[in-house]
Order: structure tokens, then C-alpha cells, then sequence
């Protein structure tokens, strides 16, 4: 009988999918966020992506169960440390510009932009969605924040069909994070 967190992937595919529908529902992705980052800060490593990661189910779900992974070997340079660890400072670059933008339209010094970007660059209409219940600086997080979840998703599925299907856990930033700072705080990997 299966467990119940081997059934996370699920809310990773509704995550997707209700941010279509209402880019709020973004702001239920700071679960996927936080929650690793304090697990780690606890003590508990990289549980998280080992038994909680709900995206890392869903590749092992499309890869492998339904075969849509080559499963071919991951190359080194994608391994290597200083793929894994420049991965995380451009990912955090983007992020940190994701929360500045939120900032200056927090601030009134922008209006909001209704607008997803896929990897970092292609924006994506976005004009079915209805914000006004909200202040503008949430509506824009909401954008920033859906923008990356979907960018690594996209990213996760590219390198999940050229090689095996959690590739993309070989170099998400948040792994990365956890297993930096499980080294730093207790000299674990």
C-alpha cells in the first residue's frame, strides 16, 4: 500500500494547472519553497526531495512509469559542482530581481506587469486573470513567483525527455540549497 507523501505528485500538477485559471494560486507554491529549506535548517537533510517533492515524483511519473524519459545517462558537466552551485546564482539572481520587481510596484514606483515569463525571457499573455481583489504587489509576486515555478518545471521536463527522469534534481536550486546548507550546519550531505 502506497504512503501518502507518494502522492505529492499531484499537487504539483494541480499547482501547475490553477495557476492557469488564477495566477493567485501561485503564492501556494511558497510551500514548496519554505518547507525544504526548513527541513534542512532542522536537521532533516534533503528529505524533502528524497520523499516530499512533489515535482520530482511527477518526472519519475512521466519518465519513467509512462516512459516519456530516453533515460540516458546525465551528463557530467550538468553533475559538476559548478554547474549545480552557478545554477543556483543565476536562479537566485532571478528571483532576487522577481522580489525587487514586487518591491518597486509594492512601493508605487511600477505598475504591475500581467505578465508570466518562461525561462526568464519569453513572456506569456496572461490577460484572462482577474487581480483587482488584491493589491497590486501580491498580483506581481504572484506573476514573478509562477513565472519560476513554471520555468523549472519547463526545464525539469526538457532535461526528464533527453535523460533520465529526475535529472532535474541532479541541479534544482532548492536540492542545491538543502545540501549546502545540511554541509554547513552539520557537516552532512
Amino acid at each position: 500500500m502506497k504512503k501518502w507523501n507518494e502522492y505529492l505528485w499531484i499537487f504539483s500538477a494541480v499547482y501547475m494547472t490553477l495557476g492557469f485559471f488564477s495566477i493567485l494560486f501561485a503564492w501556494i507554491g511558497l510551500i514548496c519553497f519554505i518547507t525544504p529549506l526548513a527541513l534542512s535548517i532542522l536537521g532533516k537533510g534533503k528529505i524533502y526531495c528524497n520523499s516530499y517533492c512533489g515535482r520530482g515524483q511527477l518526472f519519475e511519473l512521466l519518465g519513467g512509469r509512462l516512459k516519456l524519459s530516453s533515460n540516458r545517462s546525465i551528463p557530467a558537466f550538468i553533475r559538476s559542482k559548478w554547474f549545480r552551485y552557478g545554477f543556483l546564482a543565476f536562479f537566485m539572481t532571478m528571483f532576487g530581481i522577481m522580489l525587487f520587481s514586487t518591491y518597486l510596484v509594492f512601493n508605487g514606483t511600477n505598475n504591475l506587469k500581467e505578465v508570466v515569463t518562461l525561462l526568464w525571457t519569453i513572456k506569456l499573455p496572461w490577460n484572462w486573470t482577474n487581480t483587482s481583489s488584491v493589491p497590486p504587489w501580491v498580483a506581481q509576486f504572484a506573476f514573478g513567483f509562477y513565472s519560476v515555478m513554471l520555468t523549472s518545471t519547463i526545464l525539469g521536463l526538457i532535461t526528464m525527455f533527453l535523460f533520465k527522469p529526475r535529472s532535474w534534481c541532479v541541479y534544482c536550486p532548492m536540492g542545491t540549497m538543502t545540501q549546502g546548507i545540511s554541509i554547513l550546519k552539520y557537516g552532512k550531505r
